[in-house]
């Protein structure tokens, strides 16, 4: 049998105004995500959809996600490998489609993902990892559009001798 692993949350909706949802404009997208002692997150729908464009909504989340979920296998599969990741920094993007029906969909996301490491040799090495590091994601391995990925590698003795 496989090992399971249950995630558990609360979401609360903090958005009513004092007349509910009585109609679309009557109610506030508010909410906070909270996790035992965790701190919380305070989210909203995207400002497309009457959010508040100063909270997390649901599709950024995802997109962090992918790429949060991304980076931890990465690193794991780099320290295995012997390559030395000293800095990480993703500047992912997912696009979502609208349906006529008043819902949507993702249909990609792209990663791109800046490595630092220690030394030029470790480049192919580390850049081949991204594709391993996309078999294994567990976020990745649940979504049914494409995530991309656009890494690119620095290493810390160039970067040292440009600055």
């Amino acid at each position: 049998m496989a090992k399971q692993h249950q995630y558990e949350l609360t979401i609360t909706w903090n958005g009513n105004t004092g007349q509910g949802t009585t109609s679309y404009r009557s109610y506030e997208r508010s909410h906070v995500i909270s996790a035992g002692t965790k701190s919380v997150i305070m989210g909203s729908s995207d400002p497309a959809f009457r959010g508040d464009k100063t909270k997390y909504n649901p599709e950024e989340l995802l997109v962090a996600s992918l790429s949060s979920c991304h980076m931890l296998s990465y690193l794991h599969l780099c320290a295995v490998a012997g390559v030395i990741v000293t800095d990480y920094v993703d500047n992912a993007s997912g696009i979502m489609v609208e349906t006529p029906d008043g819902g949507g969909h993702f249909s990609e996301v792209t990663l791109n993902p800046i490595v630092t490491l220690t030394d030029q040799s470790m480049v192919d090495k580390a850049n081949e990892l991204h594709e391993q590091a996309n078999r294994v994601c567990f976020i990745a391995n649940s979504c049914n559009f494409p995530v991309y990925h656009k890494p690119s590698c620095l290493v810390k003795k160039d970067i040292e001798e440009m600055g």
